[in-house]
């Protein structure tokens, strides 16, 4: 099955950005500087469709997607508000019970296929729970699961039993009261399903921030879901995809005033390329530690 390719000729300005842009090497121009596929390579493209973003004049058409139905690019980014977002994000653990606004649910729904994966590889999956109900429902299970495992199950006790007292005591330590979450899934044979998950729901939570909408990544409920079959078995994860992390969100029942002040991380620059230590100076180097 090919891709589709096609070129406007009376739009095109031959400008050869599709060609070079195209990491597959799949394009080059004909006798009359136009743009075409090279036929055998066809097989190698990724489906990232930079042919068609790069374009300044929307000549070209691919894997039947139409210039005139994305999005043109028509201002900047104020870098200094974006900065300013990323402050503002915090892990949200109190939230209102309320369900949020489902044009703002499918929003961020549609913002995730734009989400980069390695080599473009789109076999995510997410699970979302959209209502307070199931959300309950959820909770209660997961509650009653956890207290049988703690009472016969020595490994789930050594890892459950700090939250036993809270969990009895009716306080959400796992899921933080919040009126939804989204799991998400990676195919087991993604070439990259370690960290595209988390690019994912990093784009998530930034983008629920600027609808006004808490997030929270959730250890103890990855740990629920991934390592309890049962549980995983109630929210909707393909067989052929693993668990790869949880994200809790909603409104949050208080909003903060400031940004923190955190810590700098340690950071280096290359400025020179070190030789590689020959086995002697490993040895040395070894033997002259205090």
């Amino acid at each position: 099955m090919g891709i589709n390719f096609k070129v406007d000729k009376e739009k095109c300005v031959h400008c050869g950005l599709c060609i070079k842009d195209c990491m597959s090497e799949i394009i080059t121009f004909d006798e009359n500087k136009i743009p075409v596929t090279i036929e055998e390579r066809e097989k190698n493209c990724i489906k990232c469709q930079h042919c068609l973003s790069v374009c300044p004049v929307g000549a070209i058409s691919v894997l039947d997607k139409n210039p005139e139905e994305s999005t043109e690019f028509k201002h900047e980014f104020n870098s200094d508000e974006i900065l300013e977002l990323i402050k503002e994000r915090r892990s949200i653990r109190y939230y209102k019970k309320q369900n949020v606004e489902p044009e703002q649910l499918q929003k961020l729904k549609d913002m995730l296929k734009y989400v980069p994966t390695g080599v473009n590889n789109h076999q995510l999956h997410f699970t979302f729970v959209e209502n307070l109900d199931m959300m309950e429902q959820i909770r209660t299970k997961v509650k009653a699961t956890l207290l049988d495992l703690v009472d016969n199950n020595k490994i789930a006790a050594r890892m459950f039993r700090r939250y036993l007292v809270p969990i009895k005591k009716g306080k959400d330590v796992i899921f933080r009261g919040a009126p939804h979450m989204v799991i998400v899934s990676t195919h087991e044979k993604a070439p990259c399903k370690d960290i595209d998950p988390i690019i994912a729901l990093s784009y998530f939570e930034l983008y629920a921030k600027s609808l006004g909408i808490g997030t929270c990544w959730c250890g103890l409920a990855y740990y629920c879901f991934s390592m309890i079959p049962h549980l995983k078995n109630i929210i909707k994860v393909p067989k052929t995809h693993k668990i790869a992390y949880v994200m809790l969100f909603g409104y949050p029942e208080f909003n903060y005033k400031r940004s923190t002040q955190p810590e700098a991380y340690g950071m280096d620059t290359v400025d020179e390329l070190s030789e590689d230590e020959t086995f002697g100076d490993k040895i040395k180097n070894f033997f002259s530690k205090d």
